[in-house]
C-alpha cells in the first residue's frame, strides 16, 4: 500500500528532524523551508498530512499560506504556536470545530506524541503549541473572512506571482501587490545570515531597471539567482536568456550579442539578431563577462550606459530595452591591476555588485538544501523516502563542496538512485564524498576543510580564518554555545565576543 505525503514546513533543523523521525514509517515525508512554498507543494504532492511551523513567518507569510492552502483540501493541518499563548477561545469560532489543539513545551521532546495526534486525529485542522497568539489568531481572522474568487486545486498553483495581496472583504487595489522582505532569501534557500543580508539588498536593487554584476564560484548559484530577480521582477512575462559568453568562441561573441548584417564577415550568409534584440523587454544573464576581449567590453559597456549599440557590420543603431545581469566566477578586481579588464566597466558595474559565498562557507545551507534535493529528485524519480538519517546529513556537512550547490544536488540525486528501503544513508553516496577526495578548486578554503572538521582548537588553526572554525564548530554543535565553545577551548563570554565581533549573533 503506498503511503500518504506529509508536508513539514519549518525553518528549524532541530524540528524537520524531530517530527520527520517520529512520523518515519507512517508517512512518506516532504519538507520545506518556507510558508509560502506550501501550497504549491501540498498540490505538487498530493499532501495528506500539512505541519507548519510558523516561528519567523509573518502574519501575511501565514494568511497566503492558510488562504490558499484550504483550497487544496488537505486533510490534516498543524500549526505550532507557543504553549500557554494559545486557548481555544482564541481560536475564531468558524473555524473551532474543525481544529484539535495540541499543545506542545518547546523544552520538552514530544515530537512522538504530535505525530501521533497528527496521524490519529479527525479534525480538519490541528494546532500544536510554537508562536505567539497575535501572529497566529491574526492569520486565522484574515483567512475566516471570504475570499474573493475561490480557487480550485488546478494549474493555477503553477502560475502563482511572487507575492500575493491580501483578500479581505474589501479588496486591495491590484497596485498594491508587496513582496515579503524575507522572501527573496527563502526562495534562494539560505539560512546564513550574511547571505540573507546580502539578498535584501539584492531584492531592492531587483526592483529597479539597473544592470546588477553577480560573482560566486561555479555552482554556487547565479543563474538561479538571476531567475529569481527576473521572475520577482515587472518582466517576469517577458523573455529570460542565458548566454554563457565562456562557451562561445571569442570571434562569435560578438554576433551572438549584438547581432550581424548579411556580408559582415565570410559565414555571415544572412542578418542575424542578437541575444539582446531577442530578449525584447525582457532580461539577460550575461555569464563569464570575463572572457570577453577590451573591444567587446568597450560595447557592453555603451549598452549599459546608453543602452543602444550596432549589429556587426551594420550603421543602424538599435535601443536596448532588456535588463542586463552580469555573472563572473572571477573577482574582476585583480583582472584590472592584470590589464584584462578595462577599468571603466569594472567601475560602472561594481557599483550594484553582490558576491554569492561558496557553499562551504555556508554551512547552515547544506542540510536545508539536501533536504529539499532529496524530496525533489525522490518525487521525479519515483522513490519513496522515508528517512533521511543523521549519518547521511553529517557526512555532507564533512564535504568542502568545491562544486558547491550544483555538486551537492547531483550527488544527493546519485543517492536518491542508490537508496534502499526508503533510507538515506552514507552508503548511497558517490564514494569521493565519504572518503574526502574533494575534486580540483581555485580557492585555499578547500583544502583547509577538512581539518577544521576534525575540530582542532583555535590556537593551532592558522588555515583558515577564526569566523570560519567557529561557524562550523556552531553547526557540529547544534548552534550550542555552551557545546561550541567547550569543543573550541574557549569561554562561553569569549565566544559570545567573537561572534559579536563577526557579526555572527542572530538578529530578533
Amino acid at each position: 500500500m503506498q503511503l500518504e505525503t506529509a508536508l513539514i514546513c519549518s525553518g528549524s533543523p532541530g524540528f524537520l528532524r524531530s517530527l520527520g523521525s517520529a512520523l518515519t514509517g507512517h508517512c512518506r515525508l516532504m519538507e520545506c523551508y518556507s510558508p509560502a512554498e506550501v501550497p504549491r507543494l501540498c498540490l505538487a504532492q498530493n499532501a495528506s498530512y500539512l505541519v507548519i511551523d510558523s516561528r519567523g513567518a509573518s502574519p501575511q507569510q501565514m494568511v497566503r499560506t492558510f488562504a490558499l492552502t484550504l483550497q487544496c483540501a488537505v486533510p490534516r493541518i498543524v500549526i505550532a504556536v507557543y504553549t500557554g499563548q494559545l486557548s481555544e477561545s482564541s481560536i475564531p469560532e468558524d473555524v473551532a470545530d474543525r481544529v484539535d489543539v495540541v499543545e506542545m513545551d518547546r523544552h520538552e521532546d514530544n515530537y512522538s506524541s504530535l505525530a501521533d495526534r497528527i496521524l490519529n486525529s479527525d479534525a480538519e485542522l490541528v494546532l500544536a503549541a510554537t508562536e505567539p497568539v497575535p501572529t497566529a489568531v491574526a492569520a486565522w481572522e484574515a483567512v475566516s473572512q471570504p475570499v474573493a474568487s475561490p480557487v480550485a486545486p488546478s494549474p493555477v498553483f503553477d502560475r502563482l506571482p511572487a507575492s500575493l495581496p491580501v483578500v479581505t472583504e474589501k479588496p486591495a487595489p491590484a497596485q498594491t501587490v508587496t513582496v515579503d522582505s524575507s522572501q527573496f532569501a527563502d526562495q534562494f534557500r539560505t539560512r546564513t545570515p550574511e547571505l540573507r543580508q546580502m539578498l535584501r539588498r539584492l531584492e531592492v536593487a531587483g526592483k529597479h531597471a539597473v544592470t546588477i554584476l553577480l560573482i560566486g564560484e561555479t555552482g554556487s548559484g547565479k543563474t538561479h539567482l538571476a531567475n529569481l530577480i527576473h521572475n520577482m521582477s515587472s518582466r517576469a512575462n517577458e523573455p529570460f536568456l542565458h548566454v554563457a559568453c565562456g562557451a562561445l568562441p571569442g570571434e562569435l561573441i560578438e554576433s551572438e550579442l549584438f547581432g550581424h548584417v548579411k556580408g559582415a564577415f565570410t559565414s555571415a550568409h544572412a542578418d542575424k539578431e542578437g541575444k539582446f534584440v531577442a530578449a525584447g523587454n525582457g532580461t539577460i544573464l550575461l555569464d563569464e563577462i570575463d572572457v570577453l576581449t577590451p573591444d567587446q567590453q568597450v560595447k557592453l559597456l555603451r549598452v549599459i550606459e546608453q543602452g543602444e549599440f550596432e549589429p556587426v557590420g551594420s550603421n543602424r543603431t538599435i535601443k536596448v530595452k532588456a535588463r542586463i545581469i552580469a555573472a563572473s566566477n572571477l573577482q574582476l578586481q585583480p583582472l584590472v591591476e592584470q590589464g584584462k579588464f578595462r577599468p571603466d566597466l569594472y567601475y560602472r558595474l561594481n557599483t550594484l555588485s553582490f558576491v554569492i559565498p561558496p557553499l562551504r562557507k555556508r554551512l547552515p545551507d547544506i542540510e536545508p538544501l539536501a533536504r529539499y534535493f532529496v524530496h525533489h529528485h525522490a518525487a521525479q524519480l519515483g522513490v519513496d523516502v522515508m528517512e533521511i538519517t543523521d549519518e547521511f546529513v553529517e557526512c555532507l556537512l564533512r564535504y568542502p563542496w568545491p562544486g558547491n550547490v550544483r555538486e551537492l544536488e547531483n550527488s544527493v540525486r546519485s543517492a536518491v538512485i542508490y537508496s534502499q528501503d526508503g533510507r538515506m544513508t552514507v552508503d548511497c553516496l558517490p564514494t569521493h564524498i565519504p572518503a574526502g577526495t574533494a575534486g580540483p578548486g581555485n580557492d585555499p578554503s578547500v583544502s583547509g576543510f577538512f581539518s577544521v572538521r576534525r575540530g582542532e582548537s583555535l590556537e593551532n588553526r592558522i588555515e583558515v580564518t577564526e569566523k570560519e572554525m567557529i561557524e562550523q564548530a556552531l553547526l557540529r554543535n547544534n548552534f550550542s554555545r555552551t557545546n561550541t565553545a567547550r569543543n573550541l577551548g574557549i569561554s562561553r563570554v569569549t565566544l559570545y565576543n567573537k561572534m559579536r565581533k563577526y557579526g555572527m549573533l542572530r538578529k530578533e
